[in-house]
């Protein structure tokens, strides 16, 4: 019989309990994902309480009053606290989100937070998002032209300006890319839904004179037609956005310019 055996390290086992509910208040149980690249162990689930009452209302909330009171030891990224950074991107009640907009009163029972799914951790919620980062510098995202530049600015009537709605509010928190399953199991070479919605807001762009060469970039069956439209990044995205309609447009504009 053939027997498989799973990667080292892989298997999430038990982790601490650091402490207990104390006296009456509105008390929480958080299980919170641990792995450090400095140890042997493996990956394990942390289980802290909390009294929502001595404690903001958002995920980020309860991780900050964690490390500040609990466990300094606990590793996550965090900045802007308004959900314009994306930096606390992660993986909360089995879905991805950023942890300082998602509610604790969204999840019933214990709060089950993890790095984003299927990609390489750094240290505890911290994923390692050096290809995410070069996938978006692939598509090199700025304005380029071929007509000198103006005195003042490039002109842009409303009806054209009003077609970046939906594209430029992007955060590149990575929620959708490591949303979709495409991108899970072809990171390599699919640039996944979070670059191509960022791609497609400079091929739309009036103020942009390279679309040809924007779209040869994207020719290639792997780095745009990975899509299969089953929408998890629309799902995810926490800032609203359909980054699979973007895609859409991309490969209608692709078939366009055959004729």
């Amino acid at each position: 019989m053939v027997e498989f055996a799973l990667p080292k390290n892989s298997k999430i086992t038990e982790g601490k309990t650091w402490n207990a509910p104390e006296g009456k208040g509105d008390w929480r149980e958080f299980r919170v994902y641990r792995w450090s690249p400095d140890d042997d162990a493996n990956p394990r689930m942390d289980i802290y309480h909390l009294d929502l009452n001595a404690c903001g209302p958002m995920v980020l909330h309860a991780l900050i009053k964690i490390k500040d009171e609990i466990d300094p030891t606990l590793t996550f990224r965090r900045s802007c606290r308004e959900g314009i950074c994306g930096s606390c991107s992660m993986n909360i009640g089995g879905g991805n989100t950023l942890a300082c907009t998602f509610g604790m009163d969204e999840i019933k029972g214990p709060v089950k937070i993890y790095p984003l799914p299927h990609m390489d951790v750094i240290k505890d919620l911290v994923p390692d998002m050096t290809n995410f980062y070069a996938q978006y510098a692939s598509i090199e995202p700025w304005l380029q032209t071929t007509t000198p530049e103006p005195e003042k600015e490039w002109p842009q009537s409303h009806e054209e300006r009003e077609k970046l709605d939906g594209l430029y509010e992007c955060i590149m928190c990575a929620c959708c890319s490591t949303s979709c399953p495409s991108y899970w199991w072809n990171s390599d070479r699919y640039l996944g839904p979070a670059a191509l919605l960022q791609a497609y807001r400079w091929v739309i762009d009036s103020r942009d004179e390279a679309t040809g060469k924007r779209l040869d970039d994207l020719e290639d069956p792997f780095r745009l037609y990975r899509c299969h439209t089953i929408m998890n990044c629309a799902k995810a995205c926490p800032k609203g956005l359909n980054p699979a309609k973007a895609i859409a447009e991309l490969k209608k504009k692709m078939v366009a310019r055959r004729f």
